[in-house]
């Protein structure tokens, strides 16, 4: 017979925090003179104490002072302002940087809650993949929650490979699993049965779907917001925004390392609207930013520095997301009962945290770290996660035709800006049986290769638009795929890029004339590297340098190589097994009859 559990050990903190409030109990720790910002109401109430036990909130007021005792840990805000724990309410973190170097530059943000998605660590390395990255975002100084993916994806491969109805029910049964993360809106309303059903499942389990609605207007908005999405970051005009909010949908403003769109959707702030299903988030931050602008104290300057009003601003970083997830019982303002999740900055006006109190620690005092996070050791198998059978030859990117043709009409994926590619038929000269890299017009071969479950298996198309004169550059992280992606103005270079890769474990490659011009090493399932932030941004610094001494226009390179398997953007893409034209949802030949 199993033990009872004792009643009042069991409402112990309970008690302890009506104790402090009513003060019968010392606080361990008290913020006075402070002025806070009430995101419950918008407004800021001034000269207030907030008094915390354990890691939660017990009061909030002026009449503090039986709780105040000796041991009492007390810090005073002198008339400064004291905001919610700021929320990073869509991004990604589980590529390129481990948790670990991302946590410090969160921490001194003043982000005390992140909601991830993990897309990339699940096509990498599975259902595993997920949950030892849900281990490594446990006991850190902040909270961090993730969302699943619905890996979605154009690779026959990749999807026969992608978490199972019971691996989704495992996961949604999480506490640290707030939902559904990214249902890209074409594959739910041309009716993928199997996404429609997880949907279904996400539902049932009372979490969120949350939506990726680009390009979805009218009737097929509708039809999509109809199936269960609830939210969309993906709007890149207020009047997209506008839209999407008049049906329900909550939205997520980005200004992060893939898209910046919040200066456009600020004029959203001029429509006399609730904006109380808006957040601001980054859908992921890039070590270059994180290292020069700073994470979400950036973020939300930038919408107050924008125009938008300063308590407006700090709710869509805090209690808006919250709310959304809901969550807000447990962070997303400062009030009793909710975890002690309090930033200390100069002013309304100004994002800059002196002091970060997460889950009631003090984790940054005078806007430096006093709480490291904790480092995750990844097993073995997960840092040796490229299978490939041999090296790569200058012979497996060959595009051959028949002999006797001198010309052929070819399928070429044309970049329309560094994400968009377009769909361009274009009459190739056909050289000894095959069709050649062409720099004077821009036309160079691309490639994929699965680097997992058919390790080796390559389709080699064309691109335009990527500018490179000679040189290659490979990357083994393809967004929603299990593939390297090469590009170069040299079959030979494409070897050595991906061979490298290969050495590496995982990584980004540029080479040239058979040499390495620059690279970093991503073993944690051919994805993220755990080296130092400051580190890993100047190996990036170094190879977007290289791709534009190789002549690249592009501003982000490997963002651009990343994208080409997404079937999130549109609309040519490309993965191990060839071209797939999204708007046809189907794949194409490269040679067009």
């Amino acid at each position: 017979m199993p033990l009872r559990k004792d009643s009042a050990t069991e409402t112990s903190p309970i008690k302890e925090l009506m104790q402090v409030a009513l003060g019968e109990a010392a606080a361990d720790l008290a913020i006075i003179n402070g002025d806070i910002v009430n995101v419950y109401t918008g407004e800021i109430i001034t000269d207030h104490t907030v008094l915390i036990k354990g890691d939660k909130i017990a009061y909030v007021g002026k009449d503090a002072g039986p709780a105040i005792r000796p041991d009492t840990r007390i810090i005073d805000a002198g008339g400064k302002t004291l905001i919610p724990g700021l929320i990073d309410g869509h991004t990604h973190i589980d590529r390129i940087n481990s948790v670990s170097e991302l946590l410090p530059y969160a921490m001194k943000s003043g982000t005390t809650t992140i909601i991830t998605n993990a897309i990339s660590i699940a096509f990498a390395l599975g259902y595993r993949g997920i949950t030892e990255f849900l281990k490594a975002t446990r006991h850190q100084p902040i909270k961090i929650f993730t969302v699943i993916p619905p890996m979605i994806t154009i690779s026959p491969t990749a999807a026969e490979h992608s978490l199972t109805p019971a691996e989704a029910r495992r996961l949604l049964r999480r506490e640290d699993v707030l939902g559904l993360g990214e249902s890209f809106w074409l594959q739910v309303v041309a009716g993928d049965q199997k996404l429609l059903a997880l949907i279904a499942e996400t539902i049932k389990a009372g979490k969120k779907v949350e939506g990726h609605s680009s390009g979805a207007r009218g009737n097929k908005l509708q039809a999509y917001i109809a199936s269960g999405a609830a939210s969309c970051h993906e709007s890149v005009s207020a009047e997209e925004a506008l839209e999407k909010l008049r049906l329900g949908l909550f939205i997520f403003i980005r200004e992060g390392e893939t898209r910046r769109e919040l200066a456009a959707i600020s004029q959203i702030k001029d429509e006399a609207i609730d904006l109380s299903q808006v957040a601001l988030a980054t859908d992921s931050i890039g070590p270059g930013q994180l290292t020069t602008d700073g994470y979400m104290d950036f973020v939300v300057q930038k919408a107050i520095n924008l125009g938008f009003d300063p308590i407006t601003a700090i709710q869509m970083a805090t209690i808006n997301p919250a709310r959304h997830f809901e969550i807000d019982g447990l962070t997303g303002g400062i009030a009793p009962g909710k975890c002690a999740d309090i930033v200390i900055i100069p002013n309304p006006k100004t994002i800059r945290a002196e002091y970060v109190i997460s889950n009631g620690q003090v984790i940054v005092e005078n806007s430096q770290t006093t709480t490291p996070p904790r480092k995750h050791a990844f097993p073995q198998t997960m840092l040796k996660s490229i299978r490939l059978p041999r090296d790569s030859k200058a012979g497996d990117f060959a595009i051959n035709v028949a002999a006797n043709q001198k010309q052929v009409k070819v399928r070429v994926m044309d970049l329309i800006n560094p994400l968009v590619t377009k769909e361009n038929i274009l009459d190739i000269t056909v050289d000894n049986g095959q069709i050649r890299i062409d720099t004077d017009q821009d036309i160079l071969k691309v490639a994929t290769i699965e680097r997992s479950h058919l390790p080796g298996k390559t389709f080699t198309g064309l691109i335009k638009g990527m500018g490179l004169k000679n040189g290659a550059i490979a990357t083994s992280i393809a967004w929603d795929a299990c593939d390297i992606v090469v590009v170069g103005a040299s079959e030979a270079d494409m070897a050595r890029a991906v061979n490298r890769i290969r050495q590496l474990n995982g990584g980004i490659v540029v080479c040239a004339s058979g040499k390495i011009m620059a690279e970093i090493a991503l073993p944690i399932g051919g994805i993220a590297s755990p080296e130092p932030m400051g580190t890993i941004a100047a190996k990036l610094h170094d190879i977007q340098q290289a791709a534009t001494e190789l002549g690249s226009p592009l501003p982000d390179i490997r963002i651009t190589l990343s994208t080409l398997t997404s079937p999130a953007i549109v609309f040519l893409r490309i993965c191990e097994h060839g071209l797939v034209n999204l708007r046809q949802n189907k794949f194409v030949n490269l040679i067009v009859e």
